[in-house]
């Protein structure tokens, strides 16, 4: 297969488009002794029609299920063989299927992940068998409160959107899938330009694109498939959403509204995050749990999206004292942007600078890292961030904060039925948008 004449290359990485095939992009780390390998798809549970709802993440747990050259025990036994890690993942708005190996071992690694991702053998019997599994998964999020909760509040912020549908789907829209929906659903979607193969350790970028190249050469792209384009997120929804579940715990979520995931604002926001709610020096983990023990967790991060965007606070409290938590956290929320100070805000820079740094030492994660290139081209460097960390103002932040604090916010509560009515009560009484 030959390439296009857009070679790029970096102090960080080097890309080359593939002609009729993958974006290549790769980080050499050659004092390593391993290599990450990832097959990113850009498509996820928001590109799915209403009864395909699942049928990402199923693919994704069906390309583990043999090739059309290995079956399923051989394909185990060859992924054992390499003695590394592989593992995969399904979001909202992508799917990514990734090995781990030593770097003597990323050739046969590759060609295993390629046959994998673009020629599974999904057998019913097996997709069967997986859908069983897959059940079980979603009991396990019923089970656990934190992500119970997360999925009902996401539903209703994205109220009417695929956005806001669960990720792992429904047993009714699963039951109805068949294994010829999942070849279907892969011959749409697992294409070009939709592909992205990344690598970081040690390995040589020229290497890696020959032998993607002579790997693919023969590959045959379904065309003539119109992709559908993904319907526009726009402004979450607001207001209080209460939740009768029994338990030990009372979880409440707020959203408010945050920034896409190229947004030029990123550093802004990942400041002012961290600290409101990213660390133990912030101001809700101070508040609530350090100076009140109210919550073992408690915390806010952001979560960022082609076309929108949340800024969420979270927290698991005793049903009891959820008024009071609810009291405590309001007041951090409007005290928090005007109140940021100079110290503070170089307390988070640091933290940051720290998380870039130290994670140019992860080979697994520089080749994750690499898999933004998706949303974003230039692919900004992990230290151009640190660079662009560093030159905010305290001011900007503290702008950025409250803008963003003073719009109206979703709030969602679980609890049992008799503390959940004076949750609600006190959210009502301190929130304006509730």
């Amino acid at each position: 297969m030959s390439k296009k004449n857009n070679f790029i290359e970096s102090d960080f990485y080097q890309e080359t488009q593939l002609a009729h095939g993958p974006l290549v992009i790769s980080h050499a780390m050659p004092e390593a002794q391993s290599v990450a390998i990832g097959i990113f798809v850009d498509v996820g549970s928001r590109d799915e029609e209403v009864n395909q709802a699942g049928i990402t993440h199923a693919l994704e747990h069906m390309v583990f299920k043999g090739t059309r050259t290995l079956s399923v025990h051989e394909l185990a036994e060859k992924l054992d063989d390499l003695g590394g890690n592989a593992n995969a993942f399904t979001s909202r708005e992508r799917t990514c299927f990734h090995l781990h190996v030593l770097h003597e071992s990323w050739r046969e690694a590759l060609s295993l992940l390629v046959d994998m991702v673009l020629e599974p053998a999904l057998p019913e019997a097996e997709w069967l068998r997986e859908r069983e599994v897959i059940y079980a998964e979603m009991g396990m999020v019923e089970d656990t409160p934190e992500e119970w909760i997360m999925d009902q509040h996401v539903s209703s912020l994205f109220s009417g959107n695929a956005l806001g549908r669960p990720v792992l789907g429904y047993h009714e829209t699963l039951g109805a899938l068949s294994g010829e929906d999942l070849k279907d659903y892969l011959q749409k979607w697992y294409r070009p330009p939709r592909l992205l193969v990344a690598a970081a350790g040690r390995i040589e970028h020229e290497q890696l694109v020959q032998m993607l190249g002579e790997k693919i050469a023969h590959k045959s792209w379904a065309n003539g498939i119109e992709l559908p384009a993904r319907t526009l997120a726009g402004k979450g929804e607001a207001g209080l959403q209460s939740l009768v579940r029994k338990g030990e715990q009372a979880q409440i979520v707020a959203s408010f509204p945050g920034i896409t995931v190229a947004s030029d604002e990123r550093p802004l926001a990942w400041l002012a995050n961290q600290m409101l709610g990213g660390g133990m020096s912030s101001r809700l983990f101070r508040e609530v749990r350090e100076r009140r023990g109210l919550a073992y967790s408690v915390g806010s991060h952001l979560n960022m999206l082609s076309d929108a965007g949340s800024w969420s606070l979270t927290c698991g409290m005793e049903p009891e004292r959820g008024s009071e938590c609810v009291a405590v956290i309001a007041d951090v929320l409007e005290g928090f942007s005007a109140s940021i100070n100079i110290d503070e805000v170089e307390r988070a820079k640091r933290q940051l600078e720290v998380q870039f740094r130290m994670g140019l030492d992860s080979v697994e994660g520089q080749m994750l890292y690499l898999g933004s290139r998706l949303d974003e081209n230039p692919l900004i460097l992990p230290l151009q961030w640190v660079d662009k960390i560093r030159d905010v103002d305290s001011t900007d932040v503290q702008r950025w904060a409250g803008k963003h604090l003073s719009q109206d916010a979703l709030w969602t509560v679980a609890a049992p039925e008799g503390p959940l009515v004076s949750i609600c009560a006190k959210i009502r009484d301190r929130v304006r948008s509730c």
